[in-house]
């Protein structure tokens, strides 16, 4: 990382001073429907973010304050992963994400495991034909290890990180008489999950 860039980028996290001004800063700006997977530098810069850009601003803002750079990957059926930076206070973990949806965003540091952080996200999850899709989780994944390709200032695309979350190890959360029996998602949760949804940047599930 360049000095420059390394000084740039901290001079626009320094705003992002809590989880929850992080998530304030990913809930205002527009959802990025391209296909580029942006650093969090450009994300600054450019003011806009799909999931996994926002993952990684995030998982960067957090580290500014101390916390290592971690994200998880949902895992889901028919319908689009979701990335979330993950952070923990004491023995619980929390979420800060970025999300096309209403309700895939944030999560309070409360839950025990991560496991079940990731059932909280479970009966919001679900895709455009109101079935409920998350399946997996995974463990964590410190973004250091990318430290040498600069991945939090380059203007270079980031899809080597979104295809690497595609390798490690996911835990199932369902049994498959558990998915055979699920119930679809009553209307109003559907209306609220998708308010505001910007349609160019849903999956368009079969």
């Amino acid at each position: 990382m360049d000095k420059s860039s390394a000084t740039e980028l901290r001079r626009l996290l320094k705003p992002l001073s809590s989880p929850i001004k992080i998530q304030a800063f990913l809930d205002s700006v527009p959802y990025n429907t391209t296909k580029r997977t942006l650093s969090p530098l450009l994300v600054l810069k450019e003011k806009m973010a799909h999931c996994m850009d926002g993952g990684l601003l995030a998982a960067s803002a957090l580290r500014r304050l101390g916390y290592p750079p971690l994200i998880v990957d949902l895992s889901a059926e028919n319908d689009d992963d979701h990335i979330i930076a993950v952070f923990r206070e004491g023995n619980s973990w929390g979420a800060i994400a970025k999300s096309n949806t209403t309700v895939l965003r944030f999560r309070e540091p409360v839950y025990h495991s991560l496991r079940e952080l990731a059932m909280s996200y479970f009966e919001m999850y679900y895709n455009l034909n109101g079935h409920k899709t998350l399946r997996s989780y995974s463990r964590t994944m410190d973004l250091s290890r990318f430290d040498n390709h600069n991945w939090e200032t380059t203007d270079d695309d980031l899809e080597f990180i979104g295809n690497y979350t595609y390798t490690v190890r996911h835990y199932p959360l369902l049994t498959k008489n558990q998915i055979l029996s699920l119930n679809s998602v009553p209307k109003y949760l559907y209306d609220a999950g998708f308010a505001g949804a910007d349609i160019d940047g849903l999956y368009k599930p079969i």
